[in-house]
């Protein structure tokens, strides 16, 4: 488990496992969003990130953190031998989606390239503007993309794990970090 990438849902917690297990292997953590956006809210185009992500992937060994297949398709996957699915019930990361976009509002928290959420994140009714709109409606396309995904014969060569619970991603992490001690 040297090139890993973490999806999931927005609000699932795959940032928080990525970091985790940047932390648990060693290896840098690349964060997709920090590529994506620029300053402003301003949107890498599908060329710009697939450079980014291909000088960021160029290394031995990475966690990549996050989806965009509609931008870089397989790329960060292509590369990969491991993908963790980060894959909580619709409520539980709508809950978290929701507890984050209020600290980050209320902190005012610096994300990418000087861009901080604010508090109409929170509005359900303004559409794909909202991150809550979005974590809701793309819910049900995530499991479809990585049920599919992971039963694509073309992706053989990834070893999946899909983490339902916050109980499996300790145990999964345990079990790394167990795995990782040198023997006495």
């Amino acid at each position: 488990m040297e090139r890993v990438s973490v999806v999931g849902c927005s609000g699932s917690g795959k940032s928080t496992v990525a970091r985790r297990l940047s932390d648990v292997l060693g290896v840098p953590y690349i964060e997709l969003d920090a590529l994506h956006w620029g300053p402003g809210w301003s949107e890498a185009s599908a060329e710009e990130l697939s450079e980014r992500v291909r000088r960021a992937t160029a290394a031995d060994a990475w966690i990549v953190d996050g989806n965009y297949q509609s931008k870089i398709g397989t790329l960060a996957w292509d590369r990969a031998n491991t993908v963790v699915w980060v894959n909580p019930s619709r409520w539980r990361g709508m809950w978290r989606c929701l507890r984050r976009t209020v600290r980050r509002a209320a902190t005012r928290q610096e994300l990418w390239n000087g861009n901080r959420e604010s508090w109409s994140g929170l509005h359900f009714w303004r559409g794909e503007d909202s991150i809550l709109w979005w974590a809701w409606t793309s819910y049900p396309r995530v499991q479809e993309r990585y049920e599919s995904a992971m039963r694509d014969p073309r992706n053989r060569h990834l070893a999946f794990h899909r983490l339902r619970t916050s109980k499996e991603v300790e145990d999964f992490l345990a079990t790394l970090v167990r795995d990782r001690r040198p023997e006495r």
